[in-house]
């Protein structure tokens, strides 16, 4: 009777472990597909605003959604890192520019996938700083990214998109830059919901900066749905992502937060008829390939992880 009592309830917890996991997955199924809508609300509203505005209302928006949460809650915004803040603060605004500006004027698809080569960059410059011996299948996820990349530019290296794209790959950079900075304040034991809010404050400041210096412009009626619509989308997907690392495997997240890459090419060749080359969906491949691969890689390195990494971006 023992026996069998404890049977039961070794598969009784297997099975909630099971469903716990599948709903970790489903999270970030969600996540991804939010941020694609984010995404394609940013290709909308990049026809009647610059993408320094676009950044302003996204980075704004969080801020208050974040501002009642710290204030009836006490949060304690007083920390040692501001250096590390101020950082990633900057880096993580520069590459919100670039990765706006690169969906203003590239297709979606393409400019989504250059962003997500910032896992990339956080990879070589983890190996770079901490100076370990990467494994085989890290150093292939990376080459195999690096190449796909040369596959998705291709088809841009005659044409007026070259700098829009190399900017984008540049977002890309920033981002995994920012990502690494994200890591070291995990590490010293910061909040995410302090990074998150120290973030939003940056860029906001940022972007305020740049529109008094540029100008911005007026949003009309028909223009607040999708300037709401980005910062919910943007808001939603944090929480989604930040529930399917609480919930879900890391590898197993980790690899479905490509289902934005896959999510923003349906949009775009449902909303702009943004019929991609063969070209550029090898690289595409490719690089959603590699950022799993390399996901694996990590996992088998003696590099640290943070589940927080892309929930702070």
């Amino acid at each position: 009777m023992a026996y069998q009592r404890t049977v039961e309830i070794t598969m009784t917890d297997q099975a909630a472990a099971s469903m716990r996991l599948l709903r970790g997955s489903l999270w970030m199924l969600a996540a991804g597909f939010l941020f694609a809508l984010m995404g394609a609300l940013v290709k909308l509203g990049a026809r009647d605003f610059s993408f320094a505005e676009l950044a302003f209302y996204r980075s704004a928006f969080g801020l208050l959604v974040l501002l009642p949460g710290i204030m009836f809650g006490q949060k304690r915004l007083r920390t040692p890192y501001w250096r590390w803040h101020l950082s990633r603060g900057l880096l993580g605004t520069t590459g919100l520019f670039l990765y706006f500006f690169a969906i203003s004027t590239l297709p979606l698809a393409t400019a989504v996938t250059l962003n997500y080569t910032a896992p990339l960059f956080l990879t070589v410059l983890s190996l770079l700083t901490l100076r370990v011996r990467p494994n085989l299948l890290l150093i292939g996820g990376i080459v195999l990214g690096f190449i796909g990349v040369v596959f998705l530019l291709q088809p841009t290296l005659d044409s007026q998109l070259l700098v829009p794209a190399l900017l984008g790959l540049a977002g890309g950079l920033c981002s995994g830059l920012a990502f690494f900075s994200t890591r070291e304040l995990g590490q010293r034991g910061e909040p995410p919901w302090r990074v998150v809010f120290y973030f939003s404050v940056v860029s906001t400041v940022v972007a305020s900066g740049w529109l008094l210096w540029h100008g911005m412009h007026a949003p009309s009626l028909a223009s607040i749905p999708a300037l709401l619509g980005i910062g919910i989308c943007a808001t939603l997907a944090q929480l989604a992502m930040t529930r399917a690392y609480k919930d879900g495997h890391v590898l197993i997240v980790g690899s479905l937060s490509y289902s934005t890459v896959a999510f923003t090419s349906l949009l775009g060749i449902l909303l702009w008829h943004e019929w991609l080359v063969s070209e550029e969906w090898l690289g595409l491949g490719l690089i959603v390939a590699s950022g799993v691969i390399a996901t694996l890689g990590s996992n088998r390195s003696i590099l640290p992880k943070s589940n927080n990494e892309r929930t702070a971006s």
